[in-house]
């Protein structure tokens, strides 16, 4: 009795997807863990039949100032809820899996700051919801991807650009009841961020063919027969665990 044996994984790639797998587990679980948060919130205002719009930023008064804290909480249906749910996820994933560091910094930044540009500069009104935060979020990895220019900063750029891309008209006045105050000053904390903490993560790894090749003093075609065939170095633990 015998069995197949398929060839050996090559070491970079299985280092590679842990990296990836590592990454992904929190770039889902936060989001959710937030979102939940602002849905347990609203099922309280539901339940108790309480409106907690005076939690939110009233511009230019100190009974107004505290929210800069709780704003964001607090949504004034479930239909604003639901509006704000699908771009705080997405965004929130997609910013998490590729800046973890930054974006652990990038959300209390724009949260506090738009926040404080509303209660400055916002008109004489209750601003209440998440989408300072989830405009913030969309301007930062956007911005994040012109600054690093690499390709996986790039591709999420990219990928932001296509699906909420449209959420950049929020920033100009469109409709009286909707703070479009919020919507611009989480835009400008979202790139404010970006230039302050857009070199805290690593750079992603990189496919094998996407790498430099390598030096031309490295072994030449056709070498001995100790020659590892996955990277082209001897054969030897200490070379095979060294990457760049």
């Amino acid at each position: 009795m015998f069995t197949l044996m398929s060839d050996p994984e090559p070491p970079s790639s299985a280092r590679d997807r842990h990296h990836v797998l590592d990454r992904l587990l929190p770039a889902l679980v936060w989001p959710l863990l937030g979102v939940s948060a602002l849905w347990l919130v609203a099922a309280v205002q539901w339940l108790t039949g309480i409106s907690y719009v005076w939690l939110g930023v009233f511009p230019r008064t100190l009974t107004g100032l505290p929210g800069v804290v709780t704003a964001p909480l607090i949504h004034e249906s479930w239909n604003h809820l639901l509006a704000n749910t699908a771009p705080l996820l997405g965004l929130g994933i997609i910013a998490m899996y590729g800046y973890p560091r930054a974006t652990r910094q990038a959300v209390p930044l724009i949260w506090i700051l738009s926040g404080l540009g509303v209660w400055l500069l916002g008109r004489a009104s209750f601003h209440i919801g998440i989408s300072g935060l989830t405009h913030g979020l969309m301007f930062f990895v956007v911005m994040i991807g012109l600054l690093r220019r690499d390709v996986v900063s790039i591709a999420l750029a990219l990928i932001v650009a296509l699906l909420f891309g449209g959420m950049a008209s929020g920033v100009v006045p469109r409709e009286p009841a909707v703070s479009f105050e919020y919507h611009l000053f989480g835009a400008i904390a979202g790139i404010l961020s970006a230039v302050a903490l857009h070199r805290l993560d690593p750079k992603l790894p990189e496919k094998e063919h996407e790498r430099a090749p390598p030096d031309d003093d490295g072994p030449p075609d056709g070498g001995t027969a100790d020659t590892n065939p996955w990277i082209g170095t001897p054969d030897n633990d200490e070379d095979r665990n060294r990457r760049d």
